[in-house]
């Protein structure tokens, strides 16, 4: 028995020197790959119009026009501008986000490291010029992205207890903060190179979001899980410490193939909590569909970590799904 004994030791000792140097291979070929993404270089320019349009006079008001016409719709005479440089909500609008964010230049290095990402796994894509304004707190669409523009309203930013925010529901304000800005801007980068299944299973839509997630696994290394998928802490916590719990609940009630369109508005769709129809509801973030969307495409892409994210865009959910062998952690 001292020998079977001794066996079994060795082979243990064997798997765990077997482990370590795989995930000291791996950890080395992601620094390497990180160096080589932070050499990157980018034409990236920050043009504050925010502040440009809070400091001008009326007589400015043609050359920002002219700068910046796609910002100044040709059905407003200048009248309209030049009454909002003295407007007092916007005027309090540039006080409140000139004391946020200041000259910029934390987040302009994130974006810079966010686009260099891009470029690396994505080098079809164009850096985009980017324009801070302030958008009088439209957080439905507080990040527009095209292939040449990025629009930032920095207002939608200034924190979920801001006094701007009290009348918008707590759990959209929650996201109304600088920690979050860099993070929306991916997913907006995301959702111009991921289509939208077809496929109206509930699995494919919950892998569609898995994907998009995974892919902010790659273009912002350094945020938080809580960050990428826009949740606090204690959020991301919950959802950690009840993965099995979530999974038995979407097996057991074998709704991993259903196409029920109530589906997406509990567990996909932004909300205050998810909607299992059970006493915990109230306790959990919403949107936990995305979040175990997120840990089978993360499962799949350990099992094939040669695979290159242009790769993983087009990849059927079902296929993606059966070969994670996903288990959720205990």
């Amino acid at each position: 028995m001292k020998g079977l004994s001794k066996y079994f030791d060795f082979q243990i000792s064997s798997f765990l020197i077997l482990a370590l140097l795989f995930l000291v291979v791996g950890c080395k070929t992601g620094d390497e790959t990180e160096k080589k993404i932070a050499q990157i270089e980018l034409e990236l320019k920050v043009h504050r119009f925010d502040r440009e349009f809070a400091t001008a006079q009326p007589k400015d008001i043609p050359k920002l026009k002219s700068n910046y016409p796609y910002l100044f719709p040709a059905q407003f005479p200048d009248s309209v501008w030049i009454a909002k440089l003295t407007d007092t909500l916007q005027v309090e609008l540039s006080e409140e986000v000139e004391g946020a964010f200041g000259d910029f230049s934390t987040e302009t290095l994130e974006l810079e490291s966010l686009f260099q990402h891009i470029s690396h796994y994505f080098p079809q894509t164009i850096t985009p010029k980017i324009i801070t304004l302030i958008s009088d707190v439209a957080y439905e669409n507080r990040i527009i992205l095209t292939d040449s523009l990025l629009l930032v309203g920095l207002d939608n930013y200034l924190g979920k207890d801001h006094h701007f925010y009290q009348s918008i529901p707590r759990y959209v304000a929650q996201g109304l903060d600088k920690q979050y800005l860099v993070s929306d801007v991916a997913s907006a980068f995301t959702k111009k190179v991921l289509k939208y299944p077809r496929n109206r299973t509930f699995l494919s839509r919950m892998v569609h979001y898995g994907k998009e997630l995974y892919i902010k696994d790659k273009l912002l290394p350094e945020n938080t899980d809580a960050q990428k998928i826009n949740y606090t802490q204690e959020q991301i916590e919950w959802a950690q410490d009840n993965e099995e719990q979530i999974w038995r609940y979407f097996v057991e009630r074998e709704i991993l193939y259903s196409t029920e369109s109530s589906l997406d508005r509990r567990f996909l769709d932004p909300a205050p909590f998810s909607k299992f129809q059970l006493a915990l509801d109230n306790e959990s973030p919403g949107r936990l569909g995305r979040y175990m969307g997120w840990q089978i495409v993360r499962s799949y892409m350990e099992k094939n970590p040669e695979m290159q994210l242009t790769e993983l865009l087009d990849l059927p959910a079902d296929e993606l799904f059966k070969e994670s062998n996903y288990k959720p952690k205990r």
